[in-house]
């Protein structure tokens, strides 16, 4: 953050509510986890060793709905390393950040809990800061892109009540990369190109599509060339410095792409190293060879056959286990058993296909030349604000990838989450369709919603301001019984999925 920045209200008034939303969260699902039998779920749990103290199960009590399905794998890794060969699914920059916590600022806690107890604490803390910075960065770069700060502040508070929230709660890696990539996008969008690719390098240390974020470095360079280009005369003396340009350009591409691709391929060669060669004899308690003889789990260096992926021309684990393990690929999901989970995904997939299909739609000449043609009005300075302004277009195309490849090739009913916290989309399309669609949010702001909002005046009341607490969104809420369908149909999507999130993921039921 910049230092001036503190000081804009809508700022604070945005980490507030991320703050307020998530120790809602964290006492729901305290409380939703106490009332509500667990699941049997066929998911992956370890034995706990060695045997948990009292505190540890008060601990479990507690916080043990946010260690549910794929956050038992987050916090095995972070326990005991990548023992499992499924484990290598899962990257380590998130786990490793949890061990660091755990034996670091919570070592003097050692003595009343256990590590995995500790890791747990290490989740809470951690996701609930990521996820502060992340609604600060997204509205940082909302009004950097949007060049409207009404629809990023609305779209930073929706983010606190995203409908994957409780992966962004839980022991998941969603809270981290979602900070990291909504901060690498807003230091690009001023300018820090170095800054920017530094974050997106570690953030592909997160999650594996965070290499997909490689385009936006390959977009900047491309559309700053090609606006180049356009204000040069095209004489023949300047063509060697638009070779030198191209080859500048050219070179700079590749060497973004390269580090922000670095982590992903270093721990592609860590698992090579680990599973494909000889590895030293280490100690496994017999629980967990147990389990690996029970579930046909593959343990590194005890088993003398080499893995079929280690003999491929490029090794890369993670393909391999996405395919084997949970068999992810193009249009494997396409069955009748799985339109349960068609269905739980078919409120993002429309609120996605109906905001590529908007943008489109506002800028068809713009699509087609793919934002590269520089126009009068962005010259000066008077290009379209809001959703639909040009330098939108990017992170429409990167939404539209998620959730084309997300739809055809993954299992679908993580598009909820994939997309909520890999693109700012779901929330600027939605705080678009209420700023422009709800007439309570141009409403002058009493005590009574039901107050008829007066033509043509609009909700710019600074934070505190009588009726609102300075949060649209609140004020929205309150007055939800009087706002259109349009509203309540998004809200209601965000606050159902919120909620519905931590009533059945936390008790291991099926969720996104």
């Amino acid at each position: 953050m910049e230092l001036g920045s503190r000081e804009d209200p809508h700022l604070r008034e945005v980490a507030r509510f991320a703050v307020c939303c998530r120790a809602l969260t964290l006492l729901l699902q305290a409380l939703f986890n106490l009332l509500i039998p667990d699941h049997a779920a066929d998911a992956f749990s370890p034995p706990r060793l060695p045997e948990p103290g009292a505190w540890d199960l008060l601990v479990e009590r507690l916080l043990g709905g946010l260690s549910r399905w794929d956050a038992e794998h987050f916090l095995f890794i972070a326990q005991r390393g990548y023992l499992y060969e499924h484990s290598c699914a899962f990257l380590p920059l998130y786990p490793l950040s949890l061990r660091a916590l755990a034996q670091g600022a919570l070592w003097p806690l050692q003595r009343l809990l256990g590590l995995r107890s500790r890791l747990l604490l290490s989740a809470v803390l951690l996701n609930s800061l990521f996820s502060v910075l992340g609604a600060a960065a997204l509205y940082g770069l909302g009004c950097a892109v949007l060049r409207c700060r009404r629809v990023a502040f609305l779209a930073a508070l929706l983010f606190s009540l995203s409908p994957a929230n409780v992966f962004m709660a839980a022991a998941y890696s969603e809270s981290m990369f979602a900070c990291l990539v909504f901060s690498a996008m807003w230091q690009l969008e001023k300018g820090q190109s170095w800054l920017s690719g530094l974050l997106f390098s570690l953030a592909s240390g997160v999650r594996a599509n965070g290499l997909v974020n490689a385009g936006f470095f390959l977009y900047s360079h491309g559309k700053r060339f090609a606006f180049q280009l356009q204000v040069r005369s095209g004489s023949i003396r300047e063509l060697p410095a638009l070779w030198k340009q191209l080859l500048s350009v050219a070179a700079s591409a590749v060497l973004a792409c390269a580090g922000i691709s670095l982590p992903f391929a270093l721990f592609q060669y860590y698992s090579y190293v680990r599973f494909c060669g000889p590895s030293p004899e280490q100690s496994v308690p017999q629980p967990l060879l147990q389990l690996a003889l029970d579930k046909g789990y593959r343990l590194a260096g005890t088993d003398g056959s080499e893995p079929p992926w280690c003999s491929q021309r490029f090794p890369v684990i993670y393909s391999y286990i996405q395919d084997v393990y949970w068999n992810v690929g193009f249009l494997r999901y396409f069955e009748l058993r799985q339109i349960p989970n068609f269905l739980l995904a078919l409120p993002v997939t429309l609120l996605g296909s109906w905001a590529a299909w908007t943008y489109v739609a506002a800028n068809p000449r713009h699509c087609l030349t793919l934002g590269l043609e520089r126009r009068r009005s962005e010259e000066e300075g008077k290009a379209r604000a809001g959703f639909c302004c040009p330098a939108v277009f990017v992170y429409v195309v990167h939404a539209t990838v998620l959730l084309v490849f997300g739809f055809f090739c993954m299992h679908v009913q993580v598009l909820t989450r994939f997309l909520g916290s890999s693109s700012p989309i779901l929330y600027w399309f939605s705080a678009h369709l209420l700023h422009e669609h709800e007439p309570l949010l141009r409403s002058e702001g009493t005590d009574d919603p039901s107050t008829a909002p007066p033509p043509g005046k609009s909700l710019d009341k600074p934070p505190g301001s009588r009726g609102t607490c300075g949060n649209p969104l609140v004020w929205l809420l309150r007055g939800a019984a009087f706002s259109t369908p349009l509203s309540k149909c998004v809200l209601g999507f965000f606050l159902s999925y919120w909620l519905l999130g931590l009533v059945l993921h936390c008790n291991f039921l099926p969720w996104t």
